[in-house]
Order: C-alpha cells, then sequence, then structure tokens
C-alpha cells in the first residue's frame, strides 16, 4: 500500500511538472524571461530580509586573557616586538599590494588565490588575520580588516571553495574576531557563510562534500582524493566551529548539523573494521570504505578535533575523549617509532606497511600529546608530555639539518638519512606553522627555556631568507643556501605561524589554555563551560 501510494504521488508530481512545462512553453521567450527574473528578485529579496534579521542576543561567556601577557624580561619583550613588527610588515604589504585578493604575492606584488577559495576575491588572509592583529593589539589595522569585511565579505558568489578550509579559516577567523572584539558584525559574517555551507551535508551518508558551490549549493568531493572519497582530517574538523554558532544565535541547526556528523562518523568508525585500531585517511561517502592511514595532512586535524571537542565541552564529551585516547594508543603502538639515532617519528601506515617519512604537518601533534596529557589515565600524563617534547626534537632537528634552518614539507628516517628531506619535491618551506605551534604548546606546559629558544631560531630563519621588501615568501629549497622564493605569503602565515610565535614570547595571561580552545587555523573559542557538549547521551549536560 506504502509504496503504491508512493508511486501515484511520484505519477502525479511528474505530471504537474509536465503540465506547467506546457504552459511555459506557450508563452513568449520575453515573457518566460520576465519571468525568471522576477522569482529571481524574489529569492535575492528573501534572502535579504533573511541576511537583515537580527541574531538574538546570547549570553557572552566570561571572557578572560583577551589582551596582556606583556612579559617580564626585556629581552623576551624585544623577540615580542620583533614578531609583532614581522606582522605588520606581512599586513601592510597585502594591504597595498594584494587588498581583497585571497593572498599575496608579495615579489609579483600583486594578488594570489588557490582552488581552496575557488575563483571570487574573498580576503582570505583579511578574515584569517584578524584575531592576531587584535591581540597584537594592531587595533588600527584590524578596523581596516572590519570595514572590507562590513563594505566587501560577499558569500553570494558563482564559486566552488573548499567546506573544510572555508570552516576553518573563515567561519572559525570570524568567530574568534566576534568573541575578541565584541563586534557583531563578524558573528553576522559568519552565519551568513554557514548557511552557504549547509547544502555541503546533503549526501546519502550526511558525510558533506569536500567542495561546495556557494551561489548553486552542489557539492563534490576532490577528483584525487581515493577515488572521490571524504578526507577524514576534512569531515572530521567542522563541529568546534558549528556548535559555536548554535551559541551564538540560538539556532539549533548548526548544532544539530555537527552533533550528527559527529555522532554518525564516531559509529561508522567504531563499527569499521580499523587496521590496527586506527582510522584511515579517506572514506567513500556512497560505499562507506576507507583507505590510507596517517596522522599527517589527511587525517591530523580529525584526532586534534576529538581531543578539543573534550575541551571546549568543558570536558564532559567523554566519548570523544575515548576516542581521542583510542586513538593515540594505536597511534604509539603502530606508527610511532624510534629511528637509529634515536630521533621520535610518527610514521605513515600504507598498503599494509609502515613508511618512515614524516611530515611537516604531522609537527603539530607534538603539541597535541602535551595539550592532551592532563585527562590521560594517571600513569599517562608524564609519558604523553614527554612524547610530546620526542616529537618537538625530531621536528626541530628536521628544521636544524639543513642550510636555512627551516622545515621540509617532509622528511625520511632511511637508514643512514635521518630528519631529512630526499625528494626534490618534499624540500620546501610554505612558511607552515606547525612546528612553532607544537613548540607553544610544549612552553605553556613546561617552561622550559628550549622551546623559545627553538621559537627564536625559527623566527630568525623566517626572516633571513623568507622575508622579501613586499611580505613574506616561501622557499622552493630549504637546503640550498641560495633558494628561490615561490612568491606566495600564506594566509595561514598570519593566522598561525606569526600568532603562535608572539604567544610564546607572551606571557601565559594571554589566551589561557583553560579557557580557549585554538581551532586548526589557530583561531580561538572559547570553552563554553558546560553549554555545550557533543554527548548528546549525557542528560544533566543536555
Amino acid at each position: 500500500d506504502e509504496e503504491e501510494r508512493l508511486r501515484n504521488k511520484i505519477r502525479a508530481d511528474h505530471e504537474k511538472a509536465l503540465e506547467e512545462a506546457k504552459e511555459k512553453l506557450k508563452k513568449s521567450r520575453e515573457e518566460i524571461r520576465a519571468e525568471i527574473q522576477t522569482e529571481k528578485s524574489k529569492v535575492l529579496q528573501e534572502m535579504k530580509m533573511k541576511e537583515k534579521k537580527p541574531l538574538p542576543p546570547v549570553p557572552v561567556p566570561n571572557l578572560i586573557g583577551i589582551n596582556g601577557g606583556d612579559p617580564e624580561d626585556n629581552d623576551i619583550r624585544k623577540k615580542r616586538e620583533k614578531i609583532k613588527e614581522m606582522m605588520k610588515h606581512a599586513w601592510d604589504n597585502y594591504r597595498l599590494y594584494g587588498w581583497g585578493h585571497n593572498e599575496l604575492r608579495p615579489i609579483a606584488r600583486k594578488g594570489h588565490s588557490t582552488n581552496i577559495f575557488g575563483s571570487s576575491q574573498m580576503g582570505a588572509t583579511i578574515v584569517d588575520a584578524l584575531d592576531t592583529l587584535y591581540i597584537m593589539g594592531l587595533h588600527d589595522e584590524f578596523r581596516d580588516g572590519q570595514k572590507w569585511i562590513e563594505d566587501n565579505l560577499d558569500f553570494s558568489v558563482n564559486s566552488e571553495v573548499s567546506v573544510f578550509e572555508v570552516n576553518i579559516r573563515f567561519i572559525g577567523g570570524l568567530l574568534a574576531a566576534h568573541y575578541l572584539s565584541g563586534e557583531e558584525i563578524f558573528k553576522i559574517k559568519a552565519v551568513q557563510l554557514a548557511e552557504k555551507l549547509l547544502p555541503a551535508f546533503n549526501t546519502p551518508t550526511g558525510i558533506p562534500w569536500a567542495m561546495v558551490n556557494l551561489k548553486s549549493g552542489v557539492g563534490r568531493n576532490w577528483g584525487w582524493a581515493s577515488a572521490g572519497s571524504s578526507i577524514l582530517a576534512e569531515f572530521g574538523t567542522l563541529h568546534m566551529e558549528f556548535v559555536h554558532l548554535s551559541y551564538l544565535t540560538g539556532d539549533p541547526v548548526y548544532y544539530k548539523k555537527a552533533s550528527f556528523l559527529v555522532m554518525h562518523i564516531r559509529k561508522l568508525l567504531q563499527k569499521m573494521d580499523r587496521p590496527n585500531g586506527l582510522y584511515p585517511n579517506y572514506l567513500n561517502p556512497r560505499t562507506g570504505r576507507w583507505d590510507h592511514t596517517s596522522v599527517g595532512g589527511l587525517g591530523d586535524s580529525f584526532y586534534e578535533y576529538l581531543l578539543k571537542a573534550w575541551l571546549m565541552s568543558d570536558k564532559t564529551d567523554h566519548e570523544a575523549r575515548k576516542m581521542y585516547d583510542d586513538a593515540i594508543e594505536a597511534i604509539e603502538k603502530h606508527l610511532i617509532k624510534k629511528s637509529r639515532g634515536g630521533l621520535t617519528f610518527i610514521g605513515e601506515w600504507k598498503n599494509g606497511h609502515l613508511e618512515k617519512k614524516m611530515g611537516h604537518l604531522a609537527c603539530f601533534a607534538g603539541g597535541m600529546f602535551a595539550l592532551g596529557a592532563d585527562g590521560s589515565k594517571t600513569e599517562k600524563a608524564g609519558h604523553y608530555l614527554e612524547l610530546g617534547a620526542e616529537i618537538a626534537h625530531t621536528c626541530h632537528e628536521s628544521y636544524d639539518r639543513t642550510a636555512l634552518k627551516l622545515g621540509p614539507e617532509s622528511f625520511k628516517f632511511d637508514g643512514a638519512v635521518e630528519a631529512v628531506a630526499v625528494r626534490q619535491a618534499e624540500k620546501y618551506y610554505i612558511l607552515r606553522p606547525e612546528v612553532i605551534e607544537t613548540y607553544w604548546y610544549l612552553w605553556r606546559f613546561t617552561h622550559d627555556p628550549r622551546y623559545r629558544q627553538w621559537g627564536w631560531e625559527a623566527a630568525l630563519a623566517i626572516e633571513k631568507h623568507c622575508r622579501v621588501s613586499s611580505g613574506f615568501s616561501g622557499v622552493k629549497d630549504v637546503y640550498s643556501s641560495t633558494p628561490a622564493h615561490d612568491d606566495v605569503q600564506q594566509s595561514f602565515f598570519l593566522a598561525e605561524t606569526l600568532k603562535y610565535l608572539y604567544l610564546l614570547f607572551s606571557g601565559d595571561d594571554l589566551l589561557p589554555l583553560d579557557h580557549w580552545v585554538f581551532n586548526t587555523e589557530a583561531h580561538p573559542l572559547p570553552v563554553l563551560h558546560l553549554a555545550n557538549t557533543t554527548l548528546s547521551g549525557n542528560p544533566a549536560v543536555r
């Protein structure tokens, strides 16, 4: 009966559509065009009304440590001022030569973009840099960025963007700017963008597409990603920002999408046959099949966000914490090895064997282990802090063994070669932050002066080899004493690398870690004390 009812409904809908089409075809071309224009205007009007609709007031969380951090030591203060000057150099030249473009080409002195931002000029560097400008006290520059966002940032563009990158950079950056400054415009823009990303969740499994067209809402996955699969680090790195969107708007749709996604992913991951207890990097959204395992660029922030879901939920999301602990245990058992020279590294599991290669992106894990040490089983806390320190040491060696004292994109541990890139295609440095991020976390938890020393070494190397007259550029070969520049000032250099360096030479009272959780693009979001949780089975918190 139910099948017959559905067949009849489909038949009736089909016949109705045919009749409407026939009626349309009786009209002249001009009449059809006029109708289309009327419909377009109606949709635009509805969108404008929706955008103008004021967001409900919400209780502002008690924000601690958004200013200050002035170091008492004069030498440390001078180093912090130098980092601030580097930020001003990067920003001022972007303002001069790339304003409104996503990124800057500092040698060509013009704007730059990549396919993750689509074809539109969305000012990625502006949005990404706002919170760094704010905490450095560069308020005139902050206001310039705010003015551009108010006047120019438009998400109703025919542009296909990366859901993951736009979420962590734009939504994360706008939310952080809102929390730090209190300016409503950033919250409004974050919500407008989130509305544009929601169609990406319309898939058979609920796992979002990697790419979405901001105008049409049509989504797809990267062609190179294991036969069009979704990537673990991408679909597993959305809920921090979406939970905050629901908190700030009072609209549960974001929380529902995030919590459904989180719970759905967690159930899938727990049910699946995991090799050695590890989570593979690729999931096919149609077949549910998985492939390839690493803690680098394809899986990194999934593990990070399990831990940060627990921290952001005021340590109530026990399921996330357990999944993190179990995953870290499996990573340590199967991926973390010691080289012949005594360096601890994180390898990559491919096709049933461990590849003795570690990526620069995986260097973030040193900081993650340190951040997750508190909350581990009692006997494990010290161990994970030590493990974080060992990873930091290995990543420092990858920098120290180059001509420029800057780390390569990835490095091997084969035979006599340790912490060194072998292939030419892996010898570049693109202003990445992960090593400095780990130094900062370990400094916060240990106050061991070596981390500030290592951070300063990296800052001096960036200043010497990456600074050009009109900004900062990546280099193509860290083993060459006269390297060529890649002529790109990445937006994450301002969002992450310079922010972590500035925090490394600041006091612990600036953005204290028991009150703030940093998203994977280094945008700080406040802990919502008992106000949110992805643990839907906890009635007390719900």
